[in-house]
């Protein structure tokens, strides 16, 4: 079997080892408000267990949630418990969601509220990464509102072990590795105009994570090709490329993406 126990690989220059792929979890927590193709269930903690035991396997220890992902980070404290060596964990500020409406806050008092709120649910000391839920304005929230330097304090204080962003926008990106350890961008076979982020991250070692690595409209492939296999050869053929997160709930998707992944990162090496 195809694993990624061989092929971790450094998260920016924070001392932190990760899988290519991440379990990104906002099916555990939340079916409402989801950009996704067709529905699905929530799985219940039996499933999610389950789920959770396959990724790591398959050599996954890079997992994404936050708080507006639902029910997400508070079922993965009691999941996870006992394992806390075994993953990373990336969580978010600045976006919540309740009652089926997404609100956004970049205040220095909520970002420490919910980074707080985090370890609680997570049960745990520290999160190992946690990104800006960006709005999409990016460089306003970087450089007008106090979440950033928040972020930078939680670090100094050993709340968490690094800080960056989740953005929409190039300027976004590029400003956040200036200061941060990490930018989450959009990059797959239908959107490349956020390469910039990551040719700056290769060339100053900070770290990337992909989020939409399989955009869905892969219709515009040739027949009998793989659209996760061109997927990935076009993520992992960048050296800025930490990661790519994937949030399915499905095990034969998780683990054809693992094979996938591990199979293309050993062919590019």
């Amino acid at each position: 079997m195809k694993t990624l126990h061989d092929l971790h690989r450094p998260l920016g220059n924070l001392g932190i080892h990760v899988s290519p792929i991440g379990l990104g979890t906002v099916k555990l927590g939340r079916d409402q408000g989801v950009k996704y193709p067709n529905g699905f269930t929530i799985p219940d903690d039996h499933e999610a267990q389950m789920l959770l035991k396959l990724a790591r396997d398959l050599g996954i220890n890079l997992i994404d949630t936050a708080p507006a992902y639902g029910r997400s980070e508070e079922r993965l404290g009691p999941l996870l418990r006992g394992q806390r060596q075994d993953w990373v964990i990336v969580s978010k500020v600045g976006e919540e969601f309740e009652a089926g409406q997404s609100s956004h806050d970049f205040s220095a008092a909520h970002t420490r509220l919910s980074v707080e709120r985090s370890l609680k649910r997570l049960e745990t000391d520290f999160i190992d990464l946690v990104l800006v839920h960006s709005d999409g304005n990016d460089l306003h929230v970087l450089t007008e509102c106090e979440v950033y330097q928040t972020l930078a304090d939680l670090k100094r204080e050993g709340k968490i072990r690094g800080f960056g962003f989740s953005g929409k926008t190039v300027e976004g990106g590029l400003r956040a590795l200036q200061d941060g350890d990490c930018a989450m961008v959009t990059y797959n076979l239908n959107e490349q105009g956020e390469k910039p982020v990551l040719d700056y991250a290769a060339a100053h070692g900070k770290a990337i994570l992909i989020k939409k690595a399989l955009a869905s409209g892969h219709v515009c492939l040739s027949p009998g090709v793989d659209p996760v296999q061109a997927s990935f050869e076009l993520l992992f053929g960048h050296p800025g490329v930490t990661g790519a997160i994937v949030g399915t709930i499905n095990p034969l998707h998780l683990a054809h993406n693992v094979a996938t992944a591990a199979a293309v990162i050993r062919r590019q090496a």
